[in-house]
């Protein structure tokens, strides 16, 4: 019996590859080791070999973790001017296996007790609790489904809310790499408070159609509330300069950030200028055209005419008609109305006519008009 532990503890060794003097963190090294090296999910070409060798690292580390505990136990637990008996005494390899042998079934169907030393054993990662451990630094921490390793002593991870208490004289606790993986997230609670940004504040910008089409810098003098550094409210006074470039719209917003009012425990407002076009005497704006009346004389409008026509921006252009201008006769010129602000060129000039005609006619007038007009109709 005796030769069949002390062979089992060699053949142990040997599956770890490691010797007799080895410590406890020296097999959970050779163990992580080798368990990345033989698990099934990795090794598919001969699963069958690697299934057999999986299982004896996972036995060989659990007996000897067990082994190297128990041994720890008894050395921290016996006085130092103890003495030992010689004979019939059995070595520590034949006794820990023979009893692990003998109680091989009531280990597996009766879940271990808490013993004085159990804060000693919880710093010690299970088989199941190291491969876990390594799965989560090297494929997201998502256990394989086929390790056939079974955990029969689960130990519970200790709770970060009442930590072990040291046992006088003794080493004291650590909490192992699993343990910290595994515990909850901690919360922070900081003392500050998140400023928030009020609405932001808008403000009609009036702009002449000469200023929307040729461009322009607008200044505008803002008074806003700011905070001081010792929290009052102060005025303060301010000159933005606004580029507007040529053919903006009506409604086209130009945004100042924080440049608002101030109020504590707040950010500064944000203040948005929203182009507005004034009314212009002459002209009208139908997107990126413009529209001119242009009023004729009765005559002019039935024999032909020239007429000169006022452009934006102060110049002038002659026109020669020789059509009849009737009521809402128009007439479009090119390139003559505001600029298109998203590609290149202008839009028209779309002149709308008028025709005068006279309030009073003699008798003689009409008459003429009357011999004249049969012969067109």
């Amino acid at each position: 019996m005796g030769d069949t532990s002390r062979s089992g503890t060699q053949n142990f060794y040997s599956i770890l590859g490691i010797p007799k003097s080895a410590s406890l963190m020296d097999i959970s090294k050779a163990y992580k080791s080798l368990v990345m090296k033989w698990h099934p999910d990795k090794n598919s070409s001969n699963k069958d070999e690697a299934e057999a060798k999986f299982r004896a690292i996972n036995e060989a580390y659990r007996a000897l973790s067990m082994k190297k505990r128990e041994e720890e136990t008894k050395v921290a637990e016996e006085p130092t001017t103890s003495e030992r008996s010689v004979h019939g005494t059995k070595s520590a390899d034949e006794s820990f296996f023979s009893r692990l042998s003998r109680n091989a079934s009531r280990i597996s169907n009766t879940p271990k007790s808490l013993s004085r030393n159990n804060s000693r054993k919880s710093t010690t990662p299970t088989p199941v609790d190291l491969y876990a451990s390594l799965q989560s630094t090297t494929s997201g921490g998502v256990p394989s489904p086929t390790t056939p390793l079974t955990p029969t002593t689960p130990l519970a991870p200790a709770s970060p809310a009442t930590p072990p208490t040291p046992v006088a004289g003794g080493p004291q606790p650590a909490l192992s790499k699993v343990t910290s993986r595994r515990g909850p997230t901690p919360i922070i609670y900081s003392q500050s408070t998140v400023r928030r940004k009020p609405q932001p504040v808008e403000k009609k910008l009036e702009c002449t159609l000469e200023e929307l089409c040729h461009g322009c810098v607008k200044k505008i003098k803002i008074t806003r509330d700011a905070m001081s550094d010792t929290g009052l409210i102060v005025q303060e006074e301010e000159i933005l300069k606004i580029k507007i470039k040529p053919g903006w719209k009506k409604g086209t917003k130009i945004t100042f950030e924080g440049k608002g009012d101030e109020r504590p425990g707040t950010l500064p407002a944000d203040i948005i200028f929203i182009i507005d076009e004034k009314r212009h005497p002459i002209f009208k704006r139908e997107g990126d055209d413009l529209e001119l009346g242009v009023e004729v004389p009765l005559v002019q409008a039935l024999t032909g005419c020239s007429i000169t026509i006022p452009l934006l921006g102060g110049e002038k252009m002659a026109l020669s008609f020789d059509d009849i201008i009737y009521p809402g006769y128009e007439k479009s010129i090119p390139g003559q109305g505001m600029p298109k602000s998203k590609e290149q060129g202008r839009g028209n000039l779309r002149l709308k006519f008028l025709v005068d005609f006279p309030m009073d006619l003699s008798n003689k007038q009409r008459s003429d008009v009357v011999s004249i007009l049969n012969d067109t109709c």
